[in-house]
């Protein structure tokens, strides 16, 4: 009689003990379990992952109507090169000097010094791979648009997280589709000066003022407003309960880069308001009493005479108009939150755009205005409702700003 139990138990016949196999399934378990928790600790947090996923969206929205707008509507002789699309207005001149500096001219002859160097640094930096600084801009405003997206969502959910971890991916979207956010895709500068200046604020509602103070530096040299963040800087500070006055010196150093740019253009141009005069040369933008400013905006919204009868610059000074009110609307909301800081930004902004000839602009400028974005996240956190009735308002126009912009059009 054949006595089973005078064979090995732990053989099943594979040549491989039973108990080596159960090890090794116990082994790979633990191995699963430990990637697991191995990508549970690098995976980004869901603020991230959402505000991506938004950003992925839209930029594909943006590159669709990039292709289509101007096969639709522009059929000259330089369609359909559909990239020529994206060189288009103040692209030129980044364009300019990103190739020839701010000394050596450029074949337009425009005022270049009006335009701050930290954008057209980049371009040409990322061009050298071979793109091009036009290509190059792209870029640079691809990846600052998903590192501003990121931001603001982060800085949404420091300050009202109480709302559900919604409102800060939800604030991004707002963002993202806003109407002008074209520009937020288009070598311009709104995209890399808010990536620099939303992190800066997030450090400075956490207290962290030498971090702050070093974005808003590098923001100073992507364009003015950099300025009025500067100020809106030292405002925060002042009346922040996180103040520490051995922080303090810190906030001269956005002073740096904005007095050196001055001192560059004194040695070639020989005047420290070389910049000034260039906008004025270039934009009309001397000082004009806010009143006067109102006076030539509302002229030129309804009597269409600048630059003759073309409708797109019609319409966009009518949108400067409403513009014009959202901006005091939300200044007077943070004056009622009492909300220093980020009021003084704001009113810097809107009195920058009104004391000049006309309003101008100042729509491309709410894409820097955080808090507007994050009060209509928190809104929407309230009222739902309200969120779709935005995304089918600014989704359309948006579609139709950037097609005005890819077609060659003036969009703001």
């Amino acid at each position: 009689m054949h006595d089973e139990r005078a064979e090995p138990r732990g053989d099943t016949g594979s040549g491989r003990p039973r108990g080596t196999r159960v090890a090794a399934r116990r082994a790979a378990k633990r191995s699963r379990r430990g990637l697991a928790s191995w990508w549970a600790d690098i995976r980004p947090e869901l603020v991230v992952r959402e505000t991506l996923a938004w950003w992925i969206i839209t930029r594909l929205g943006v590159f669709l109507i990039s292709v289509s707008a101007p096969l639709l509507y522009n059929r000259d002789e330089n369609y359909p090169n559909v990239w020529r699309a994206w060189l288009q207005w103040d692209v030129w001149h980044f364009k300019a000097i990103a190739e020839y500096g701010y000394a050596n001219g450029e074949p337009s002859g425009a005022p270049l010094a009006a335009f701050f160097p930290g954008l057209p640094v980049l371009m040409r930096a990322v061009g050298w791979t071979g793109i091009g600084p036009v290509a190059g801009g792209m870029v640079v405003s691809l990846v600052a648009s998903a590192v501003a997206g990121i931001a603001i969502a982060r800085l949404a959910q420091h300050e009202f997280g109480r709302y559900g971890e919604s409102v800060g991916p939800t604030a991004a979207l707002m963002w993202f589709t806003a109407p002008v956010a074209v520009f937020l895709a288009a070598p311009y500068t709104e995209a890399l000066f808010c990536a620099l200046a939303f992190p800066g604020w997030l450090a400075a509602r956490q207290g962290r003022w030498a971090r702050a103070a070093v974005l808003v530096a590098l923001a100073c040299t992507v364009r003015v407003s950099g300025v009025f963040l500067a100020a809106a800087l030292v405002a925060e500070f002042l009346t922040s309960r996180k103040r520490e006055w051995r922080s303090l010196p810190w906030l001269l150093l956005p002073a740096v880069p904005v007095v050196a740019f001055m001192a560059y253009l004194r040695g070639i141009h020989g005047t420290w308001f070389a910049w000034q005069d260039a906008q004025e040369k270039g934009w009309a933008r001397e000082f004009t009493p806010p009143w006067t400013a109102l006076v030539h905006t509302v002229e030129a919204a309804t009597k269409g005479h600048f630059p003759g009868a073309r409708t797109d610059w019609t319409w966009m000074f009518r949108a400067e108009l409403v513009t014009l009110l959202v901006g005091l609307a939300l200044l007077a909301w943070l004056f009622w939150r009492r909300s220093w800081g980020e009021a003084v930004w704001i009113a810097a902004t809107l009195g920058a755009f009104a004391t000049s000839y006309w309003f101008y602009s100042l729509t491309r400028a709410t894409l820097l205005w955080w808090p507007l974005w994050i009060a209509l996240a928190v809104v929407i956190q309230r009222r739902p409702w309200l969120g779709r009735f935005y995304l089918g308002l600014a989704i359309p126009l948006a579609v139709l700003w950037a097609a005005a912009f890819f077609t060659g059009r003036w969009a703001g």
